[in-house]
Order: C-alpha cells, then sequence, then structure tokens
C-alpha cells in the first residue's frame, strides 16, 4: 500500500515504519496517525514478520509530538463534540497491544505525543540525538499514566509527568527508558540486529510471552488507559491548542483566530 505520511519496509522478518514528515519534525497529524494505524495492522497480519520496528526521518526527532498547526485550525472550525468524535484516541493503546513486538529506533526528540508513542513501545534503543518530554502537565492535559510506570517504575514515571522535564539519552538508559544506547552511526544496525534475533525465534513463543506480560501486570494497561481517558473527557477536559502552546506559537508567528 502507498503512504504519505510514512514509509514502510520490510528486511529479514522486520516491519520498519518511518514517520515521513522531516520537514514537521515528523509531527502527528490526522493522516499520519491513520497511516499508522493502517501500517502497524498490515505489518501485524503479516506472518513474515516477527517483529516491528519504529522510527522518524532525519536526525533530529522521531517524531515532535502532535500537528499543532492542524489542532489550532481544529479549534476554530469545530465543537469540542466534532473533535471528540474525530479522534483516534486508542492509537497509542493498540500499539503497546500490538501482537508482535515492537521496538523504537530513537532517531532524535520524542516530545509530547512522540513520548507517549515511544513510551507505548516494547523497548528502544538511542543515540546522543534521543530525547524525551512529557509535556502533558506543563500545559493542562494527562497522558502516559498507563504507559510509562510499567517501562521505568512509578516514582521515575511520577518524575517525568509530574515535572514534563527534558530527559536526556544517558538519563534515558539510565532509567531503564533507552534499552541501549548507541552512537548515531551506529543506531540502525543496533537496533535490527536486535529486531532480527527476535523475529528469528518461534513466532508463537514470541508472542505468547508477550501476551502473557501485559495481561500479568495486574490491572491491566487497557483499564489504566481507560481510567485516564474518561478523566480527560470527563473530569479534567485537556487544553486548547492555543492554550496549551503559547511559546511555540509566537515562535512560528500562528495566531488563534
Amino acid at each position: 500500500m502507498a503512504y504519505e505520511t510514512i514509509l514502510v519496509d520490510r528486511e529479514d522478518g522486520v516491519g520498519i515504519i518511518t514517520l515521513n514528515r522531516p520537514d514537521k519534525l515528523n509531527a502527528m497529524n490526522r493522516k499520519l496517525n491513520a497511516e499508522l494505524a493502517e501500517a502497524m495492522a498490515e505489518l501485524n497480519a503479516d506472518d513474515g514478520i516477527g517483529c516491528i520496528v519504529l522510527t522518524g526521518s532525519g536526525e533530529k526527532a522521531f517524531t515532535a509530538g502532535g500537528d499543532i498547526q492542524e489542532q489550532l485550525n481544529d479549534d476554530k472550525r469545530y465543537t469540542q463534540e466534532e473533535q471528540d468524535a474525530m479522534a483516534v484516541p486508542r492509537r497509542s493503546l493498540d500499539i503497546a497491544y500490538s501482537p508482535k513486538p515492537t521496538i523504537g529506533m530513537m532517531n532524535g526528540l520524542a516530545y509530547g505525543g512522540g513520548a507517549v508513542l515511544a513510551s507505548s513501545l516494547d523497548m528502544r534503543i538511542g543515540c546522543e540525538n534521543t530525547k524525551f518530554r512529557f509535556l502533558a502537565a506543563a500545559y493542562g492535559r494527562i497522558n502516559s499514566t498507563w504507559s510509562l510506570g510499567c517501562q521505568i517504575g512509578w516514582p521515575m514515571a511520577k518524575e517525568l509527568l509530574f515535572s514534563a522535564r527534558i530527559v536526556g539519552a544517558e538519563e534515558a538508559h539510565r532509567i531503564g527508558l533507552l534499552n541501549h544506547l548507541v552512537p548515531k552511526d551506529q543506531l540502525r544496525a543496533k537496533t535490527m540486529e536486535l529486531a532480527k534475533t527476535i523475529a528469528g525465534n518461534h513466532r508463537g513463543a514470541v508472542m505468547g510471552v508477550k501476551s502473557l506480560l501485559l495481561k500479568q501486570q495486574g490491572e491491566s494497561q487497557e483499564a489504566q488507559w481507560q481510567a485516564e481517558y474518561d478523566h480527560a473527557r470527563n473530569v479534567m477536559r485537556g487544553a486548547k491548542a492555543a492554550e496549551a502552546f503559547p511559546e511555540f506559537m509566537a515562535r512560528k508567528g500562528m495566531k488563534a483566530e
């Protein structure tokens, strides 16, 4: 299938999805989110694929998160109810529940929604360009409560979610947010080495291990995600784009009206 905002490749049993909007730091708009969901479904249905790698175009960004310009336009064009109807809120949850193992090849920054996406993956491999920032608390939204704690433990997850601070590559590796940290010229080789090793193992066994790990976390990720989603819709409605990103808008000369 031909895609406009992502690239999909296959190599020795590994499916590789590249977020491909480098001029926008691979920001995730509706088109990219829809194509990402389609590509994940395509690779999960392919019996020749044993592991899925996600990365971004260029060296600057895995993805800078949601497309703020699109969000600003939506705030002007649609009511909140209409925006809720268009949303695909389960994107990161569905990726977390991919039956096949997923690896983030973290070629650059992963901020906001990009950090949420990264934390939905099973593993992450980074380089000196890798940075994370779980931004939601800085601009009046909530996310990653269901995904981050099981990756790096509650105390550190609380620090990153409460503070919304930048996490550099070395710290990310130290706290377990990155499984491996390598020079950027070795990033693809290291990622593919691990991915091909996983893909070369018994598919049923690997997928069984993942399924059991997801089920045995106590309360499921899905229940945690549902609690977060219900809170965001019924208790504290997330900030509008103009309220959430004033500094970005000022830098880019954007106006809400």
